[in-house]
């Protein structure tokens, strides 16, 4: 199977990555300075890519971050005024049409631009001021699985090289062993699997950095395995929708060690006591996993600003194994494609 092949060679590819980028990621970093803001435009497992920016390098770098509206570009052809910010595509293909419009008219405006894409000769890497290669190899897979974890790498390194401090950087070389051992988790999760088979909804929560596992997550779900996944913050989950949730329902969290863990673990305590929901949860956290029906446990140590690139990996395996024990072909998701081309 391609998917998982390609799910097992994160290690792999975030490695290359790290090996291969640091510099050419740190002479960017240069050249374009610190900027005042950055603007990205992004689609699918893209812009989930988009959302972990939006925390990190506000977070490390305190730059603010805007997701842009490709539409005002591409459809209504009425964009917003840029001004000085970084405007950012990332891109697994380099091909989306709307995404490559946001950079044809950051660069009318006079802005730099950079591409994040796995494909640097792709019509967006050549629009590009600046490309970062993400260097994850041939995805076969419709599913993003490696793309994404080199992308949120990427971005992290930028991040590092904007900080100019080495502590970070030493930080991202010890990712590759936090994925290595989560692989080894494999048959529990396969087996956790199991105890879905028949779902057909669930919510995903995941705060702070982790807002983005949530709706990468959330999409694997619903592409893989046609379950209709919704992502939250559990902030915003405690402002009406934590009304769905009734004796047995499925609720998935993404929980590591960090700032929001206090507030995620009050919700899902709360869930587990008062709602009876059923909770999945990838955690170190020993209190919230002894209250998981399925807990995934992660290593300890993970930086919370890079727990993204790790988290991810137990929710894209478990994602694959639901899909085979529902009977789908993970390779081969109905109605999608591997590029798809958005206006």
């Amino acid at each position: 199977m391609a998917l998982r092949d390609e799910i097992l060679e994160q290690q792999d590819s975030i490695t290359n990555l790290l090996n291969n980028q640091a510099d050419p990621i740190q002479s960017i970093a240069d050249s374009i300075g610190k900027p005042s803001g950055i603007f990205i435009a992004a689609r699918g497992t893209s812009d989930n890519a988009a959302r972990y920016a939006k925390y990190v390098w506000g977070y490390n770098n305190q730059i603010p971050v805007a997701l842009a509206a490709p539409s005002l570009f591409s459809v209504y052809q009425n964009p917003p005024l840029l001004g000085d910010n970084l405007v950012v595509g990332i891109s697994q293909s380099g091909e989306s049409p709307d995404i490559l419009a946001v950079l044809t008219e950051a660069n009318h405006q006079g802005c730099s631009t950079l591409a994040i894409t796995n494909c640097p000769n792709s019509p967006l890497g050549l629009e590009a001021n600046y490309v970062i290669d993400i260097q994850a190899g041939p995805e076969l897979s419709v599913a993003a699985t490696k793309s994404y974890t080199s992308q949120l790498g990427a971005i992290a390194m930028l991040s590092a090289a904007w900080t100019g401090d080495p502590k970070p950087w030493k930080q991202l070389t010890e990712i590759p062993n936090f994925l290595a051992a989560l692989f080894e988790q494999e048959n529990q999760i396969q087996t956790y699997a199991l105890r879905y088979r028949y779902m057909n909804q669930c919510v995903v929560l995941g705060r702070g950095f982790n807002y983005s596992t949530a709706f990468e997550w959330s999409l694997k779900l619903k592409e893989l395995t046609y379950v209709v996944a919704q992502p939250y913050s559990s902030a915003d989950f405690l402002h009406g929708p934590i009304a769905l949730v009734s004796n047995g329902f499925p609720v998935f969290a993404v929980a590591p060690q960090g700032d929001v863990l206090e507030d995620m673990a009050a919700l899902l305590k709360k869930l587990k006591e008062i709602h009876r929901a059923d909770l999945l949860i990838i955690s170190e956290n020993q209190d919230l996993l002894q209250i998981a029906d399925c807990p995934l446990p992660l290593p300890e140590g993970i930086p919370e600003w890079l727990s993204p690139l790790v988290t991810i990996i137990p929710a894209q395996l478990f994602s694959y194994h639901l899909t085979l024990i529902k009977g789908i072909d993970p390779d081969t998701p109905r109605g999608l494609t591997k590029v798809t081309l958005t206006k």
